[in-house]
């Protein structure tokens, strides 16, 4: 039974359970919902929840242990002292998963019979060749060792999910039985269900704690393993970036941090005023009307996806600046620059800052604007005096967050600052960022075994600590000032 069949399944329970279960509360005070301890609706609950939540779980549970199961059954077939390192043994599990899901498409488009599928042989012809047919790609041929593992797999796979079938549908319609059973008119329906959505809040406040916690363990773990590879103080003060998958690499940091800093620094020059006097032009001086035109236009600049405006990098901007002002002062020629793509992130950060400015200076309190007009404050004085100071905290927060989401910005950059690692006060030459050489250090087939791959996560991990720095400056700065306006 496929995964939407069996969750299907799961929803009729709760629906089962949803109706019966509020009519058996009915039934046991012989209709008299006031004697209920719950609402109906209560019972009702209770009873859809005991038939879909338990059966969840066990889908949950079986959805973490069946690939580590598996894994488990089919280390035979890759012995360890057969294999190289674990970045070997990860590759072969990988084919292994992909000639699997092959022979499962070709039964499926009826190039292969079932039996076929399991008593196939490398001898008999190309299993490339066969499962190319069918449209399923393959990037080298398979070895009769894959090839076992891969049958092994689907194997394993069919028998978890008809176990994985019998024993959800089981603890479904048990649990969905039992909520039947202690249905009664003095049952305390709305205790329970209220706990369960207490439950649910908590897991999914605890889910995004262990995704943080989750994502720095991983980067933690292979930049320890890089700082073993690569002496660390070299990464971190070195002045040159030049890696070599052959060997004898420069990793220095700093070129890469100058770059992302110099490109970030632009792009809020560009973003900051721009979106703060939009902000204060919609909030104290727009009437009602031109507010709900200006508005959405300027917000649907958050919209435009970032490729889009690394094109507009690319074919715009950065030869107008190459055009009208590098090769004229001869600063430079080329339309890569670090000022081509500070001055298309500022452009994308503008609605950002003016769309949270516009916020928190509509949240300063009239009673504070009344006061500045009684003492014979004019407009702009009311606005320069009263207004910004004591949305000030707000704005710093607002900027600072901006500056966190052009540091992060890589398809700008890409497009518009070109990939030349180097340090240089020249505005219009190209240089790069951390987030490109991270996206490059780990494109294409590359080995998670060499200094030159794992420092994709050292900078990763220098570019969070970054990130998170200058959050925490921002909350700190909202939280310290906020009180002396409120």
């Amino acid at each position: 039974m496929s995964i939407f069949i069996l969750m299907l399944s799961l929803l009729v329970i709760g629906l089962a359970g949803f109706f019966l279960c509020r009519a058996r509360a009915l039934a046991s005070v012989g209709g008299n919902a006031r004697k209920l301890h719950s609402l109906p609706g209560y019972h009702g609950w209770h009873g859809a929840i005991m038939g879909v939540l338990p059966g969840l779980l066990v889908l949950t549970l079986w959805a973490i242990a069946q690939p580590l199961v598996i894994e488990q059954q089919l280390s035979g077939f890759f012995p360890a002292e057969t294999m190289e390192n674990d970045s070997q043994r990860i590759l072969l599990m990988a084919d292994v998963r992909r000639v699997a899901a092959g022979l499962d498409t070709a039964v499926a488009t009826g190039s292969l019979s079932a039996d076929e599928a399991i008593s196939i042989r490398t001898e008999f012809g190309s299993i490339r060749d066969r499962l190319a047919g069918v449209g399923v790609a393959l990037g080298a041929e398979v070895t009769p060792q894959v090839l076992q593992a891969a049958q092994k797999y689907r194997q394993l796979v069919a028998t978890g999910a008809l176990w994985r079938t019998v024993l959800t549908l089981i603890v479904a319609g048990g649990a969905f039985l039992y909520a039947l059973s202690i249905t009664t008119g003095e049952f305390r329906a709305r205790n329970r269900v209220e706990k369960v959505m207490l439950g649910m809040l908590m897991l999914a406040s605890t889910i995004a704690i262990l995704t943080t916690v989750g994502i720095v363990f991983s980067m933690l773990s292979e930049t320890l393993r890089f700082a073993k590879m690569y002496p660390i103080a070299d990464f971190f003060f070195g002045l040159t970036w030049q890696p070599n998958f052959q060997g004898n690499s420069q990793l220095g940091l700093l070129p890469l941090l100058w770059g992302t800093l110099y490109i970030s620094l632009i792009s809020m020059i560009v973003a900051v005023p721009t979106g703060l006097f939009t902000a204060i032009y919609l909030a104290e001086y727009a009437s009602p009307r031109a507010r709900a035109i200006i508005k959405p236009l300027i917000e649907v600049i958050a919209g435009i996806p970032t490729v889009v405006f690394g094109l507009f990098a690319l074919v715009t901007v950065g030869p107008l600046l190459r055009d009208w002002i590098a090769e004229p002062t001869g600063l430079g020629s080329s339309g890569s620059s670090v000022m081509t793509a500070g001055i298309v992130i500022g452009i994308l950060n503008i609605p950002f800052i003016s769309s949270l400015a516009d916020d928190i200076i509509n949240a300063v309190p009239q009673s504070m604007r009344d006061g500045s007009y009684g003492l014979g404050a004019t407009k702009s004085e009311t606005v320069r005096q009263v207004v910004i100071p004591a949305a000030l905290p707000g704005i710093v927060g607002a900027v600072l967050l901006a500056a966190s989401r052009a540091i992060g910005e890589t398809m700008i950059v890409t497009m518009g600052a070109g990939a030349a690692a180097r340090l240089g006060l020249n505005p219009f030459e190209a240089m790069t960022t951390i987030t490109v050489k991270i996206v490059s250090q780990l494109t294409g087939d590359t080995e998670f075994n060499s200094p030159e791959t794992l420092v994709a996560f050292a900078l990763g991990m220098t570019l969070f600590v970054i990130t998170l720095g200058l959050n925490i400056f921002a909350l700190y700065i909202v939280r310290k000032y906020r009180e002396q306006y409120e």
